[in-house]
């Protein structure tokens, strides 16, 4: 499902993903099945967004962000692709940008969910289910089941397949809303 008022250009995307009003995806982009982009969403040429995905209102996924299945983004999360950048049209610029060598990877694992207004500088890497707090600046790699807040994101505890806080218990930890126990996160 495509609103009438969304643009889309790129024919790599999934059946049963659905684009809402003013969003905006690039030719060049790859978008799985079952997917919701909200509106004011935005994905550029060389992003690719697994299946089962939920980009909320306002956010945008540039070239070089993978966001794995089943990841959750909250409204107005900020991604990034350059470390140091400059813009394209100055001069001094131009033999910078004249190659992807500025282009900085960033990968979101399978069932990570990021909080609305966090940023996620370019080259990290957020592992599986994840939880990354409402306005966290995430800077180095999150490991997996990690739960970090803050600016910069630390980690305060791990979460739970469900996305609850796990509590200690034993040597492990056990969900106390599903019940799920895991010997390790």
């Amino acid at each position: 499902m495509v609103h009438e008022l969304a643009l889309v250009e790129t024919e790599c995307i999934g059946s049963g993903t659905r684009v809402w009003a003013f969003a905006h995806v690039c030719a060049g982009a790859r978008i799985g099945k079952n997917c919701n982009l909200g509106d004011h969403s935005y994905v550029e040429h060389g992003a690719t967004l697994g299946d089962g995905v939920t980009l909320k209102n306002g956010v945008c996924v540039w070239e070089g962000v993978t966001l794995e299945d089943g990841v959750f983004v909250g409204p107005n999360a900020v991604f990034t692709n350059d470390l140091t950048p400059r813009s394209p049209r100055l001069p001094s610029a131009k033999l910078r940008y004249s190659s992807k060598n500025w282009l900085v990877p960033t990968r979101v694992r399978e069932g990570a969910s990021i909080g609305a207004n966090a940023t996620i500088i370019c080259g990290v890497t957020v592992g599986e289910y994840a939880f990354i707090g409402a306005g966290a600046v995430v800077t180095k790699d999150v490991a997996p089941h990690a739960l970090v807040i803050g600016v910069p994101a630390k980690q305060v505890g791990w979460v739970c397949f469900c996305g609850r806080k796990l509590a200690e218990q034993n040597g492990g930890f056990w969900c106390e809303d599903c019940g799920e126990m895991e010997e390790k996160c």
